[in-house]
């Protein structure tokens, strides 16, 4: 039996990997406890992707469990062991705002549940990949002290900049503002790798950017070009917050992203890190998403210009996939910003 354990798996990601390896004939058993409707209200919360899941798939079996918990979670590994696969760790407290304002539950959340995974798939599976959804947050706002300059829609480099093709694994995590949020994540991506690195588990760490598709709950703190499509939709004002709204994001839908995930399954390595989003290939800023949205939709939005930006938020940030391309060659990106924005506004029109 293959079995692939999935946290956080009524979440963007985690369900976009429920239906990827049960497609591929994994018994998969998914963890999720809601704990997104906790931070961000009923907007968040993710009960209809569970919902879907469990009736789309027979091989899906969840999990209501909360990751801080570790007895909870020896349980679960103790009855399976070696039969599990993969693990898939997704589950995550994801937003600037809310870490701030709630230190400890972040951190426990981020860094202990991640510690809590590792030690458990050590002493229980060790042979099986652990795949580990970081965050480009870990870099903190040093993207920001590169020499960026402004276009009419968006902030950019020069393109004989050597971060032009976007920010590789060597770029520094030190000497800058992380947030409270990207703090716990920093520890979780460093524990990851040391689980890898010094122990020697499978693990891996993808730093992702923005991350989206059509199973994002997007809420007002979390989910951007879906909460973004949602709001304009809905005629709602959408809030452009801090640099004139020409913050520079790379979009990579989820099903791109999972098939990353198996790439690695398929030829795991030991503590690795890869800077993962949608690189020169997709990208956009918060402002081109907008015209874009309103093109597709042929609605005029409502805009309201912020002047402060969030503690840490990135000017432009665009992910250089090179050393992932390099390791695993056969995978491919499928959807660029343009289709995940049509997608959405299908989705959610």
């Amino acid at each position: 039996m293959s079995l692939a354990l999935i946290t956080g798996s009524s979440g963007l990601i985690g369900s976009e990997s429920v239906n990827f390896f049960c497609d591929k004939g994994f018994d998969v058993i998914g963890i999720d406890n809601n704990l997104r409707k906790y931070f961000f209200g009923k907007d968040g919360s993710t009960i209809w992707i569970k919902k879907n899941l469990k009736k789309k798939n027979k091989k899906f079996n969840h999990v209501n469990l909360d990751i801080r918990n570790y007895s909870g979670l020896e349980k679960l590994f103790k009855k399976y062991k070696n039969k599990i696969s993969v693990i898939i760790h997704c589950a995550a407290q994801p937003s600037h705002d809310y870490g701030k304002k709630f230190p400890f539950l972040d951190f426990h959340v981020n860094a202990t549940g991640t510690l809590n995974l590792l030690e458990l798939t050590k002493k229980y599976c060790p042979l099986a990949p652990f795949i580990f959804m970081s965050t480009n947050k870990v870099y903190g706002d040093r993207p920001n002290k590169l020499k960026i300059y402004e276009t009419k829609t968006r902030w950019e480099l020069k393109i004989n900049d050597k971060n032009f093709k976007g920010i590789d694994e060597n770029f520094s995590i030190d000497n800058s503002t992380h947030s409270f949020f990207g703090v716990s994540k920093t520890y979780a991506d460093l524990i990851v790798q040391e689980y890898g690195k010094n122990v020697g588990l499978k693990t891996v760490c993808f730093r992702g950017g923005c991350i989206t598709g059509p199973n994002h709950s997007g809420a007002k703190l979390h989910g951007f070009l879906s909460y973004l499509v949602k709001t304009s939709l809905a005629n709602k004002e959408y809030n452009l917050i801090g640099y004139k709204g020409k913050q520079v994001r790379d979009n990579l839908h989820s099903h791109d992203l999972v098939n990353c995930f198996w790439e690695f399954y398929k030829k795991p390595r030991s503590g690795e890190v890869y800077n993962i989003g949608g690189g020169r290939f997709s990208n956009c800023s918060i402002l081109e998403a907008l015209n874009l949205v309103e093109k597709l939709t042929n609605k005029s939005i409502k805009k309201r210009i912020i002047k402060t930006p969030r503690i840490g938020d990135h000017i432009w940030y665009i992910s250089n996939l090179s050393k992932f391309r390099m390791h695993y060659p056969k995978w491919k990106q499928s959807y660029n910003t343009k289709k995940i924005v049509e997608e959405l506004v299908s989705n959610f029109e």
